[in-house]
């Protein structure tokens, strides 16, 4: 098959000269691949505008799944007032975490088929069910009306844009993939300093529920026709099983998924409880609490983009273990603050290395990936098993909270992110036991 446009004459001996040096990489033996390939590597364009707008649009999409989901605590506090009046907050927030379970568990098909049938057959179809889910969400009356429209069926189509757009990126880049990550992943941030007020604006002022909801779809449709028109994958498309299952008997991979499904338990509770925190236990007013999420997704950006760049130097996977442990001590911290300057001092804190964590992790993934052509698989299987602690954290975090208080809840946040940390170290030593070794 020719190489794609934009490949710029990389041939099929150099696709297979990379990888048979990852081969020899994965067998413990570093140069076994170059010798058996003649010592050629395949080259990415690592920037050019093909490159950066391939970011400019995935930049796009994580605006509009991310930036999104993380407006979910404005959606709960409404449905508390209004139409789920007669529902409890953990029975609300299961309706976000199926969004978040059918996000990632949509990567076990997503990924595949982006491998093998290109980014814009897989984003295409999705952009359209997820307009279409945002639409019927606002005029959802009934809880299992929310959890069908918002939960499932706007977590599937989301999960089918999300995965072949960061995997997309890693067609693109190599040595600055930690830096084109966070640019991209930075559009979560934008969205999620955005959506929440305007969500807010929208619920409480003169355009109501259904109408607020209504111009969210629209303007996502806007948005969405753009990045798929921008996306575009650079390898040729994948032959073969849809499936890799052999990559869980690669030790890095199996513990890099168990590392981020642990951190994934702790990373969305703030996102769901931090507003009802700041209500009860520091006594903010309604508006500043609703701000917290802005401030967060707001300084998030920047942890998105520095510490990716500092992993282009000393290892994406590397970088992603020092901030899941970091932002499990922060964790810790969360019954400590008191007053509304703390508070706002922990989100800021809490927000710039919990970001790191979206970024980096498509990164480390892609760096232990063994075949260019496998990186959608790979990343798809493994947020399909990182799918069910979206769906559990949230939930158990309730349980926590309601039966033992805010204290144990972030003892729960502070222990599984470090246990996340402290199982992707062993991966990184899995795949290079070499302490200083850029990974």
């Amino acid at each position: 098959m020719a190489p794609k446009e934009g490949e710029e004459g990389h041939s099929a001996s150099k696709t297979e000269t990379a990888e048979a040096e990852v081969a020899g990489k994965e067998a413990g033996d570093p140069e076994a691949g170059k010798a058996q390939a003649g010592g050629f590597h395949i080259d990415f364009p690592d920037g050019g505008l093909r490159s950066w707008l391939v970011v400019l649009g995935a930049m796009i999409v994580m605006g509009c799944s991310f930036g999104y989901l993380s407006a979910f605590g404005v959606y709960e506090s409404y449905y508390l007032e209004n139409q789920l009046s007669h529902k409890t907050s953990s029975e609300i927030a299961w309706i976000g975490s199926l969004q978040v379970f059918f996000q990632f568990a949509s990567g076990l098909l997503s990924g595949s088929l982006f491998d093998k049938f290109g980014s814009r057959a897989v984003m295409v179809p999705a952009a359209i069910v997820y307009v279409f889910a945002v639409m019927m969400t606002s005029i959802c009356k009934e809880y299992y009306q929310f959890i069908l429209a918002q939960g499932l069926l706007g977590g599937v189509g989301v999960g089918f844009l999300f995965t072949p757009a960061t995997a997309s990126i890693s067609h693109y880049f190599r040595e600055r993939r930690g830096m084109a990550m966070g640019i991209a992943t930075g559009g979560s941030s934008i969205g999620g300093v955005l959506f929440p007020i305007a969500l807010r604006n929208a619920f409480y002022g003169h355009l109501g529920f259904g109408w607020g909801v209504r111009v969210m779809g629209f303007v996502m449709l806007a948005l969405l026709a753009i990045a798929c028109a921008l996306i575009r994958e650079r390898f040729p498309h994948r032959q073969g099983q849809m499936f890799q299952p052999r990559a869980f008997l690669q030790p890095s991979y199996t513990c890099m998924v168990g590392g981020v499904f642990l951190t994934m338990w702790g990373f969305f509770v703030p996102y769901f409880y931090l507003s009802e925190y700041a209500l009860d236990e520091v006594h903010m007013s309604v508006s500043l609490a609703f701000y917290l999420l802005s401030i967060m997704n707001g300084v998030s950006f920047l942890g998105r983009m520095i510490p990716g760049i500092i992993a282009d130097k000393l290892g994406r996977l590397n970088m992603l273990i020092v901030v899941d442990i970091i932002t499990g001590a922060i964790s810790f911290c969360l019954p400590q603050t008191h007053s509304h300057a703390s508070l706002i001092v922990w989100t800021a804190f809490f927000g710039f290395f919990s970001g790191s964590i979206i970024s980096l992790s498509p990164a480390a993934f892609a760096e232990i990936n063994p075949r260019p052509q496998l990186i959608g698989t790979y990343m798809g299987q493994a947020m399909a098993v990182i799918s069910i602690a979206g769906l559990t954290g949230s939930p158990i975090a309730g349980a926590i909270l309601d039966n033992h208080g805010w204290e144990s809840l972030s003892i729960f946040m502070g222990v599984v992110m470090i246990a996340g940390g402290a199982c992707a170290a062993i991966g990184r030593f899995a795949y290079e036991p070499k302490l200083f070794a850029k990974i």
